[in-house]
Parts: C-alpha cells; structure tokens; sequence
C-alpha cells in the first residue's frame, strides 16, 4: 500500500459532523462553498451528501463543450465545481466534504489532510471487506500528453482504487485561512456513466452509503484526533449557500464559462 511521506493530518478537538440529504448539483457545491467560508472562520465540518438525481459536475478548467463527447450523460443536469479535475457522474456515490481551517495555503499541512482521509477510507473499506489501494504511480511528476475527460478514468497519486477501478477520487480548494476538499465514494456502476465499475462491480459487494459515511467518519476522528458533533447547517450558513447557488453555481455565465 502507498503511504504518505507527511505525517497524519491533525484538526481541532472537537468539530461538525453533518450527514444531508440528497440535494441538486447546484446546492451542493454552494454548500461546499459556504462551508470553505466558515473554515476560514475556524469552524471544521466533516459533511456527508447524495445527489437527488444523476448529475454532471465539470472541473473548474474544463470547457462546457466537453460534455457532448459523453452521450450517457447529456441529459444530465450540469454544475461547475470551483475545484480541479475531471468531470464527474454523481450518481450511485457517496460524497464527502472537509473543510477545516488551515495555516499554510500552500504547505505540507494539506497535503497530509489528503493523504489521512484517502488511507483512513482503505481502511474503512476493510472493515466491509472491500480490498482497496491507493494509487502509487511511477513517476510521481508524469502528465499525460491528453488526459481523458471523466475524472475516474484519470489516475492521480493517491487515488482509492480497487483492483484496477478507481472507486474514490478528490480535489481540494484552499483560500482565506481555510481548506476544502471534497471527493467522491463511487459504489455502484451508473447508467449514465456505464464504463465506470463501482465498489459493487468490482467485488461483488453491495455498500449502504450511511453505513459507509458512519463508518468513515468514526476511523476519521481517530485519525485526525477530533470528535465529531452531529449537527446541521447554521441559518448563516443556510443563507450564504444560497446565494452561492443563485449567483454562482446555478447561473449560466458560471457553468458556461469556458
């Protein structure tokens, strides 16, 4: 198994803890936003999320034009992350956002965030018996020539994979004194991505994504020396994602604007 040159990541001793219902692209990633904003206040939010219909997330670089090299997927609804990568399929997953409040933007402290969440899901995964690994390439500093358009046909250091599937990828996204990283647990193959084998294909085991988030965040409080406090979103909170949503993800000049 690859494992981290930094040491494990550490948060505060005691943090947020919130599992949500399936929610629209759109609110999702407004969401995700708002709780970068309340990072870099100090506030440390493990959250849990499903999508209420099979969605299309493009990475912040790619161009909207993209998508309709992916037929399964056109009728999808379409939202821009403000994170990197390829273009995701969420749909039979489990998604998870960090964020925690950080010191350095560009440090090691971040990168060991990176790496105790992905380690900490192997583990996790053992317990319902799924053998999983992280990716470990080569050469660490390689770049393909062209890199494929969905996200979990890429390969990046420290991806999950099971066999040779990737199963579980994230991106981060750091600014003012706080972190986000969010990632995608993908369980079951999608219709609407159907080149993608998820943790049931691979090994034939069928995962219940609360039992999964459950499990996850237990062995990531032993990891990051937190306990979690279950809660929900703050009516602040509530009130900045929605205006990320309106203004930003929902709005066409954003999807659109590459």
């Amino acid at each position: 198994m690859w494992t981290p040159s930094s040491a494990p990541a550490t948060l505060v001793s005691l943090a947020r803890l919130i599992i949500d219902p399936p929610a629209s692209g759109t609110w999702n990633m407004a969401v995700d936003e708002a709780l970068l904003e309340s990072a870099g206040r100090g506030i440390t939010t493990l959250r849990f999320y499903q999508w209420n219909e099979p969605t299309l997330s493009l990475g912040y670089f790619q161009a909207a034009g993209e998508r309709e090299g992916h037929a399964a997927s056109r009728d999808c609804p379409l939202v821009r992350r403000a994170s990197g990568g390829g273009a995701i399929v969420h749909d039979r997953e489990l998604t998870y956002c960090l964020a925690a409040p950080i010191v350095e933007r560009f440090g090691r402290q971040a990168n060991a965030l990176y790496d105790t969440v992905h380690n900490t899901l192997v583990e996790t995964l053992a317990e319902f018996g799924v053998r999983a690994r992280l990716h470990a390439p080569a050469a660490i500093n390689a770049r393909p020539a062209s890199q494929a358009f969905l996200c979990f046909q890429r390969r990046t250091r420290g991806d999950v994979l099971c066999g040779e599937a990737k199963i579980a990828g994230s991106a981060q996204r750091r600014q003012r004194g706080g972190l986000v990283q969010h990632g995608s647990i993908l369980l079951s193959r999608s219709p609407c991505a159907q080149e993608l084998p998820g943790v049931e294909q691979t090994t034939g085991i069928r995962l219940a994504a609360d039992d999964l988030a459950r499990r996850l965040a237990a062995r990531l409080a032993a990891s990051l020396g937190t306990t979690w406090e279950e809660q929900t979103l703050t009516d602040h909170e509530l009130n900045r994602a929605a205006g990320y949503e309106s203004d930003r993800f929902a709005a066409p000049v954003w999807i659109n604007r590459r």
